[in-house]
């Protein structure tokens, strides 16, 4: 194993925010309260709208503490009382699935009750002169604000907040439910409710309040995240990453990343997955964090470009993540849903194509991909069913094609191909953005970290397995279909995939000299898959140049055109190489 250099916490310097962030609640109460002052005498309203998982309670106590407002209001008292809240959400939560839903088309005022918000109105019209303070989700529904701050939340935050029993879904008091259930139901109802609601929010708040880390709580103001948001839309930049355990997690990530040795192992990092990752962002000298999504949300087409966010909206749609295997186990075998499927049946208008790029291999290592020639599927099908019944162990090998894998191989996985990482692996995976969105039809009779069965979705998985796509079909479409596309002195171009049915292209660039890229009026996302340091810079010196380290992944804007990604230390016996990804025209 290399020295790690790998970065966990890139920070986005933002120039020009002096002033303009603060850190700790003594230091955020003097700003609030400055605020409140400005606005002069009579009443005045401080709403503090919140993102779900965020807590509400402690947020009341803080600033209450701080300010000392003459009158309180919790946004959840408007809300629907709990059975209302569960009969507006169960259309799209999917019955007792622990992992699928609908994706949800409503929107946050359908949370609140008529009488109780006419009520609370009226509570705070009928307040006497002075502060009054409104905090939780939908606080601007209730009223119109003096001093708007939003309290905003990664994803990946929320998701551990469940974990922890720390936190609760939308309207309804759930935190010891089961992790997986208030996950799904955020995934599919909450978080697309609370996005609608909050790009307004982001365009005008007065103040953005980040409580990752309620023991470093940090006020910025709203204007200097909007002009750090824009300012990260104008250069290459890194998300920050989210790493987690796995059943069949590996050591891999542990090393070449530096990360925590305290937990057994690590399967996962979301390397860029802005849905779920989030942002730093250094104003004045202090990081605030934010969502990446916000990004997303706010600058659709500087990031993406017109092209893709005419075809994806404000989504992102392309994913880099790591699967580690590295001393682990086989990930599941499993299958993705066609686009027709997951369209029917989930509400998402695209699905989840990947690949397996391998940044490393151990000597062992495979990947299961595709059938085997004259597969029976009905004996397939008999021995997946008596598998998860626990009459058997499902013979994989006998079914599918399990290939040798070594470093800087890439096998393309269109939707509806049955596959699998085989232990002793480390994955970068090169995807379409639907990241929950995998049929598991064996798991090789394991347990999850929680000690129970992980969830098969065996029938999802049946109708969507392609039962054409047997040996002869896999080596000649999806295992290793590189070629040369262009080349010059100190560098050469690879096309690597995805497959054709998928909409992602992928390029490796080996080189020991500058190579220049153009984003082509769509965005890129790269990983340096070879070398240690690599600078991307801009030709024009439109922005400052932008230092990436082995195995990290970054993301070039489609508005930032022209670039080049320099090696550091260039050995011509020893070239670096990027791997990019970008939406086919």
């Amino acid at each position: 194993m290399r020295r790690s250099t790998y970065n966990k916490k890139p920070i986005i310097q933002v120039p020009a925010t002096e002033d303009a962030c603060v850190a700790g609640w003594n230091e955020i109460g003097h700003r609030l309260a400055a605020a409140v002052k400005e606005q002069g005498s009579g009443r005045i309203v401080l709403a503090v709208d919140c993102y779900p998982g965020v807590d509400v309670d402690y947020l009341l106590k803080q600033f209450s503490e701080l300010l000392k407002p003459v009158a309180v209001c919790n946004a959840n008292q408007a809300m629907l009382e709990s059975e209302r809240v569960e009969a507006l959400v169960e259309p799209y939560l999917g019955g007792e699935d622990l992992v699928f839903g609908y994706l949800s088309p409503l929107t946050l005022p359908a949370w609140f009750d008529e009488d109780r918000t006419a009520a609370t109105r009226n509570e705070i019209r009928s307040s006497p002169p002075g502060l009054v303070l409104v905090v939780g989700p939908g606080a601007t529904h209730l009223v119109e604000a003096d001093i708007l701050v939003y309290a905003d939340l990664a994803r990946w935050e929320a998701q551990g907040r469940f974990r922890r029993n720390e936190a609760s879904n939308l309207g309804i008091e759930n935190r010891h439910e089961d992790a997986k259930l208030q996950y799904k139901r955020a995934f599919f109802v909450d978080w697309r409710v609370a996005d609608r609601w909050k790009l307004p929010l982001l365009e005008r708040c007065d103040f953005v309040l980040d409580t990752h880390n309620h023991a470093e709580p940090k006020l910025a103001t709203g204007e200097a995240v909007r002009r750090g948001l824009e300012y990260t839309v104008s250069r290459p930049f890194r998300v920050v990453p989210f790493f987690d355990p796995a059943p069949w997690g590996g050591q891999w990530m542990r090393e070449v990343c530096d990360l925590d040795r305290d937990p057994p192992n690590y399967g996962w990092c979301f390397d860029c997955v802005p849905e779920e990752n989030s942002l730093l962002l250094g104003i004045a000298d202090t990081a605030i964090e934010i969502p990446s999504l916000d990004l997303v949300l706010r600058h659709p087409k500087e990031l993406l470009g017109d092209r893709v966010f005419e075809r994806f909206g404000v989504e992102f749609p392309i994913r880099f993540d790591f699967l580690d295997t590295m001393g682990g186990g086989n990930l599941s075998f499993q299958v993705h849903p066609l686009t027709s499927y997951i369209q029917k049946h989930f509400g998402m208008n695209y699905t989840q194509d990947e690949s397996y790029y391998l940044l490393d291999a151990g000597p062992e290592a495979s990947v299961y991909l595709g059938l085997r020639e004259g597969v029976d599927c009905e004996s397939m099908i008999k021995d997946l069913q008596r598998a998860q019944a626990g009459e058997i162990e499902f013979d994989a090998d006998a079914y599918a094609n399990r290939f040798p894998a070594k470093k800087h191989d890439h096998f393309l996985i269109p939707a509806g191909t049955c596959h699998c990482s085989g232990s002793d692996s480390m994955v970068l995976e090169i995807s379409a953005t639907p990241y929950i969105f995998t049929f598991k039809m064996w798991d090789w009779g394991r347990l999850g970290l929680d000690g129970l069965p992980r969830p098969i979705h065996l029938d999802h998985g049946i109708a969507n397995i392609q039962w054409d796509r047997t040996t002869a079909w896999v080596e000649r479409e999806l295992v290793n279909q590189i070629q040369t596309v262009d080349s010059g002195k100190g560098w050469r171009e690879e096309v690597t995939g995805l497959h054709k049915t998928e909409f992602i292209e992928t390029r490796r660039h080996w080189f020991t000299e500058p190579v220049d890229h153009n984003t082509n009026g769509g965005v890129n996302v790269l990983n340096l898959v070879e070398g240690s340091e690599a600078i991307v810079e801009s030709p024009s010196g439109a922005f400052e140049p932008f230092v990436v380290h082995y195995a990290e992944t970054f993301i070039v804007p489609a508005a930032v055109g022209r670039y080049r990604v320099r090696a550091v230390d260039a050995d011509p016996q020893r070239p670096h190489a990027t791997v990019k990804a970008f939406v086919r025209h």
